[in-house]
Order: C-alpha cells, then structure tokens, then sequence
C-alpha cells in the first residue's frame, strides 16, 4: 500500500515542480507535461510521459497492481532531478540578456541604415 501512494505522491510532486519551475498551471501531468513539452529535453519528456501514463492507472485500485514501480520511480527521480537544476533567477537573467542583445543588434542596423542612406545622399 505504501508503494502505490508513493507513486501519486511523488506524481503530485512533479506537478508541483512543474508549476514552481516552469509556470505550468494544469491539474494533471499528463496536461502538465503536454505544455511543458518544448522546455523539456526529449529523455526527460518521455520519462515524465511514463509518468503520465501511470497518473490514471496509479489512481484505480486494482491497476495499480499492475504498475512498474521500480521504473516509475526512476523515471519520477530523473524527471525532479531535472527540475530541480532549474535554476529561475538565471534563466530570467538570461532571457534579460537575450533581449538586450536583440536590441542592440536593432540598434545597430538601423544606424548601419541611416549612415549609409545619409552616405547615398551626399549628407556625409
């Protein structure tokens, strides 16, 4: 009996990161994980879609029997270990930094622009 409950426990906490870390505001994984889906790395997208899959059978009493425990947890422990490397503060400094890039390299082209039109025209 505790291994079924550990199994949705540790499905709730994966919902639970997947809203912390990746702003991901569904009630269920198998939702959760569809809109997380670009963010994700591919093996750790599938592992969590393992998940998911199990999510509606973890809740039934007698599939649960059924379920693959051991690869269930391996795959709920690389899924939140994943999640929680997620590191917010540098992902937002990042996206900062990328912006600031774009618009320097507007800046850039646009002066690149007007120095050769004033140049075309005799201005300069």
């Amino acid at each position: 009996m505790s291994q079924e409950t550990d199994i949705q426990t540790r499905i709730a906490q994966t919902i639970t990161l997947l809203r912390k870390k990746l702003g991901v505001r569904d009630k269920t994984l198998t939702a959760s994980v569809r809109r997380a889906k670009r963010r994700l790395p591919r093996k750790i997208y599938k592992q969590a879609m393992v998940l998911a899959n199990a999510e509606q059978m973890a809740v039934h009493p007698k599939l649960r029997l059924v379920l693959d425990t051991p690869r269930l947890e391996q795959a709920s422990e690389d899924v939140q270990k994943h999640l929680n490397a997620i590191n917010l503060a540098d992902r937002r400094w990042g996206w900062f930094l990328s912006f600031l890039g774009s618009v320097a390299l507007g800046v850039l082209a646009l002066s690149a622009a007007v120095i050769a039109v004033l140049r075309w025209r005799g201005l300069i």
